[in-house]
């Protein structure tokens, strides 16, 4: 019995439901049903990452099940953000609902506690949380990950604008303060320190901040030529719109580490984000025979292009039913063996799934926001300015897989 810790199951064809206990039990009985925990926040601050992820979980099992003949079901897990409310529901999928493969996860704090209850609970996960820490000093042989970590992440967004910006000099960073933000910062200080420039400020925030006024006046009083924010989702998209209200954009390039894709755009409008730069996993006009795909899926069933949530969430949760069709079996070990040095038609163009500590090598790209007039289309709000991979070396990552 599940008792008052409910699941919701998501499956090929029926939307989103909340599941009871009797529910669960006849889906289980009903044949040999593939299942993927979705583990994401469906409430609080990043709701509306966790949204998309279980759509493009949807997907996923949809586009499987018609693949192989097989009935795959995904249950989305309310993490809530919240590192002790994600383990639990984790646990609880593992031992009562027999779940073993698991794709989710947002922020990086609730993606280091899964990982590990995963591994120890006879599972796997797969992420797309971005922090340095979960394929390095704490990787487990259970947590693989899709993303590009943050040291990737900033070298890939801040070192082109170096270059294209020789005269910003000086530098100033809004952060989160937890392992995620952590990571950027610190990848970004090792990057200015490298090019001889100035890192003038930083203001750190709580993860329930709102309200980023002061941090914004105090970014003015140090006069950078870049703002570069640190901080994601709904917390981000805060702090833009009171960056332009104060009219931070006429006074220095503003550049977002981290967007969280075209929601972020949709929610934004053109107007406010012309000409602000964005660091991306993903974007729905990658050149790739796989998003192509991804694309066409998205918009027969919710007449929308994919934005970064939902496309994480798919291709995290295909490369786990992949690797369990694979191998004929959801055992941990088994799957485990099927995704590592898996090479595969990633949404990126080639991905490969690096052996030593379970890193996918994919690109990271550099938008420019452009002018709602040059806009080709209601989602052309950006170009790709440039693409290209960072990872350290797995000798460097402090990964140290059995």
């Amino acid at each position: 019995m599940i008792g008052r810790r409910k699941l919701l199951l998501s499956t090929a064809g029926a939307g989103l439901f909340l599941a009871s206990p009797g529910l669960l039990r006849h889906a289980s009985a009903a044949g040999d049903v593939l299942k993927v925990g979705i583990p994401v926040p469906i409430s609080g601050g990043n709701a509306a990452n966790g949204k998309y992820a279980s759509m493009g979980a949807i997907i996923a099992a949809e586009e499987a099940t018609a693949k192989y003949g097989r009935e795959v079901k995904t249950f989305d897990l309310d993490t809530e953000g919240k590192p002790a409310t994600a383990v639990r529901k984790v646990q609880d999928a593992i031992q009562q609902e027999g779940i073993q493969l698991f794709a989710g996860g947002i922020l990086s704090s609730e993606s280091l506690a899964m990982g590990k209850e995963a591994d120890k609970g006879g599972a796997n996960f797969i992420t797309t949380a971005g922090a340095d820490e979960i394929t390095g000093t704490e990787c487990n042989a259970a947590t693989f990950r899709w993303s590009v970590p943050t040291f990737g992440a900033i070298n890939q967004s801040i070192r082109p604008i170096i270059d294209a910006l020789p005269n910003a000099k000086r530098w100033y960073t809004v952060t989160p303060q937890y392992v995620f933000g952590e990571g950027l910062l610190q990848a970004t200080k090792d990057v200015l320190e490298e090019k001889g420039l100035e890192l003038v400020g930083n203001s750190y925030h709580s993860l329930t901040e709102k309200e980023f006024s002061g941090y914004l006046t105090n970014a003015i009083a140090a006069k950078p030529d870049v703002l570069l924010i640190l901080n994601f989702g709904a917390q981000c998209a805060d702090t833009l719109r009171q960056a332009v209200s104060f009219g931070l954009k006429e006074r220095m390039t503003i550049v977002v580490a981290w967007a969280s894709g075209l929601e972020q755009f949709e929610a934004l409008g053109a107007d406010l984000c012309e000409g602000i730069y964005f660091g991306a996993q993903y974007w729905h006009t990658i050149d790739s025979p796989t998003n192509a795909e991804l694309v066409k899926l998205t918009r027969a069933k919710y007449n929308e292009n994919p934005n970064y949530s939902l496309a994480g969430s798919y291709i995290c949760t295909k490369l786990m039913i992949d690797a369990a069709m694979k191998a004929g079996s959801t055992d941990q070990k088994a799957v485990q063996a099927a995704l590592k040095g898996m090479t595969y038609a990633g949404l990126t163009g080639e991905e490969m799934v690096r052996p030593e500590d379970n890193q996918v090598i994919k690109n990271y790209y550099l938008l420019k926001a452009k002018a709602k007039s040059a806009m080709a289309d209601k989602d052309d709000f950006a170009e790709v300015i440039s693409s290209g991979q960072s990872f350290l070396e797995v000798a460097n990552t402090g990964c140290k897989l059995s």
